[in-house]
């Protein structure tokens, strides 16, 4: 396993390679002032993915408190720059109000629930 990251560092989110799947963790509210640590993450990710065996990225979202456009903005543009070498990003985990932004913008199709939940994480009712 490669971790990186401070996993008590509410605004850092935390990388890690299990296997086939790079996980990310961000936690708290993702928005203005943290989408950047959220998307230095997913870019850590995808570099990671090209350095390993592991084939996709799951964004763990069981300890986002809150996500705005800023959020999503820094999903959206990670979805793409994964899409360059045909990678996927799931999310696992959306609290009801990500789940609703995500639907309300039309993108919850863009981000599939992973087949399988990030190793640490407990699977929620509805994702």
């Amino acid at each position: 396993m490669t971790e990186r990251g401070n996993p008590y560092n509410g605004t850092q989110p935390v990388v890690e390679i299990v296997g086939r799947v790079a996980t990310v963790r961000p936690t708290g509210e993702i928005d203005i002032a943290t989408a950047p640590a959220l998307s230095r993450a997913l870019d850590e990710a995808l570099g990671l993915l090209r350095a390993s065996r592991a084939d996709h990225i799951v964004t763990d979202c069981s300890q986002v408190t809150f996500c705005d456009s800023s959020g999503l903005n820094a999903l959206l543009a990670a979805r793409r720059e994964a899409a360059k070498t045909n990678t996927e990003i799931h999310l696992a985990n959306p609290a009801p109000q990500l789940r609703r932004l995500l639907q309300i913008s039309g993108t919850d199709v863009l981000f599939p629930p992973p087949d399988d939940p990030p190793a640490g994480a407990p699977p929620t009712a509805g994702t």
